[in-house]
């Protein structure tokens, strides 16, 4: 938690953006895993946490603009919340703490909003993507799911104001950053043959509660980096294989890290890794040299494309011109995901308020494959945090299908691909802050070059 002065300049320049009507934030609940008293990991929701700062279940808070008045809701603690889970500061006084002084029975905001309504005010609420706000919009505003719609200007003035990181933002994403680059360097150290996934990941899961950190979000530790989004630890580690890592930690303020790493099972990277190791890092390093206020972000993700083209063409597995071949969509057989993403209180950042929001100020998005998955496109500005994660990978799956339908056979020499059909994945991903000048990396750096990485093993 910031000083309370934080949270009162945060909601008045809020207030200011929007003009006028009543700012709903709904806070989220606990949630039961298997039954209601076994819950997971209670997480405020990210843009309560922004302006209200407070992470505790069973709240919400409207912000009146046109009665200048701010308001949290929540219940009391009973004897018997107290006898399980001990004493705590009081509502009234936790909300002082973020200058708050108008507490109120959780059951009267419902009769707050009716009021409103019976006015014709206008009731601005976010995105809701849990099932419980649904529930909430339901029985306050008397809106059926499929009749909930968000207020843009509510999405458009958050999105405004946490988009730019603060100096004290900052310090808070690095700490999370260190973190975060200290289970990757572990998992660098103590990753063998004959281990299970599950046992690397056990490490890194060491070194985030060591610092009082969560997961920003589920770790991907794997020997099948082909597959983006592999939650599954179960596979023994075999020599010969590369085991590709995307984890971050969490503090707890809610800040995020998000980084990526690929090693090799054995000591040294395999002349073909190594190959293809080298030219994701060529992607990655023109990348980080690209980043500047006003370059659209877009731009960078073509110039990673346009790198790994070049370089598979040096190993046969690509021909023809590489812009071509990045603008007609042909480089998305090894490279289906975007370069990055915003970072902040999310680790894909306000990603509930909408990516045409976050990352494209309301323009349409792509829908070519792989172009679509580049979440970041506007023009980078200083204070915009995001990350830089290029990929490259041989998708069986994918292969298959483009070769069937014999898709860009002028950029693709599918014989050739066929030969690395089991090489599974590289993706490497550092985090950082664009500057008035250029960019900084936030947190400490990992290893990136097939030395660097070999250097650890």
């Amino acid at each position: 938690m910031f000083a309370k002065e934080t949270y009162i300049q945060r909601r008045a320049t809020l207030k200011k953006a929007v003009g006028s009507g009543l700012l709903l934030f709904l806070g989220n609940d606990e949630q039961g895993l298997n039954y209601e008293d076994n819950t997971f990991r209670y997480r405020q929701d990210s843009s309560f946490l922004y302006f209200f700062g407070l992470s505790a279940a069973g709240l919400s808070a409207i912000i009146d603009i046109d009665e200048d008045r701010e308001i949290i809701f929540g219940d009391e603690l009973s004897i018997d919340y107290i006898v399980w889970m001990g004493t705590q500061p009081t509502l009234r006084d936790k909300a002082a703490q973020v200058g708050i002084t108008d507490t109120r029975p959780a059951a009267e905001v419902a009769d707050y909003l009716k009021k409103a309504q019976a006015a014709g005010r206008t009731i601005h609420y976010l995105p809701p993507y849990r099932g419980e706000h649904k529930l909430k919009l339901m029985e306050w505003l008397g809106q059926m799911p499929a009749q909930q719609e968000a207020s843009v200007p509510f999405i458009k003035a958050v999105v405004a104001q946490r988009n730019y990181k603060t100096a004290e933002e900052i310090e808070e994403i690095e700490k999370a950053c260190n973190v975060t680059a200290d289970m990757h360097i572990t998992a660098m150290k103590v990753l063998r043959p004959d281990m299970y996934e599950y046992e690397v990941v056990a490490e890194m899961n060491r070194i985030a509660e060591k610092n009082n950190c969560e997961l920003s979000f589920a770790t991907i530790a794997t020997i099948n980096g082909q597959t983006l989004h592999n939650h599954y630890h179960g596979n023994l580690v075999k020599p010969g294989d590369l085991f590709l890592i995307d984890a971050g930690a969490e503090l707890p303020s809610g800040y995020c890290g998000d980084m990526s790493s690929t090693i090799p099972a054995d000591k040294t990277f395999t002349p073909r890794q190594r190959a293809v190791y080298e030219i994701q890092n060529r992607m990655h390093l023109e990348s980080v040299k690209a980043l500047r206020p006003g370059i659209p972000y877009m731009s960078v993700y073509e110039l990673s494309a346009q790198v790994m083209v070049e370089g598979l063409k040096e190993l046969g597995l690509m021909k023809g011109n590489a812009e071509d071949a990045v603008r007609e969509g042909a480089h998305a057989l090894f490279y289906p995901h975007g370069l990055g993403h915003m970072m902040g209180l999310d680790v894909h950042d306000m990603e509930n308020l909408g990516e045409i929001w976050v990352g494209y100020n309301g323009q349409p998005k792509s829908t070519q494959f792989g172009r679509k998955s580049q979440r970041l496109a506007i023009p980078l500005e200083p204070g915009f945090v995001h990350t830089v994660e290029p990929g490259i990978y041989f998708i069986p799956e994918l292969i298959d299908l483009w070769r069937g339908q014999k898709k860009f056979t002028d950029f693709i020499n599918y014989d050739k691909v066929e030969e690395y059909r089991n090489f599974g994945g590289i993706r490497n991903e550092e985090n950082y802050l664009i500057t008035e000048t250029g960019a900084r990396r936030l947190g400490k750096k990992i290893p990136l070059t097939p030395e660097e990485v070999e250097a650890l093993r």
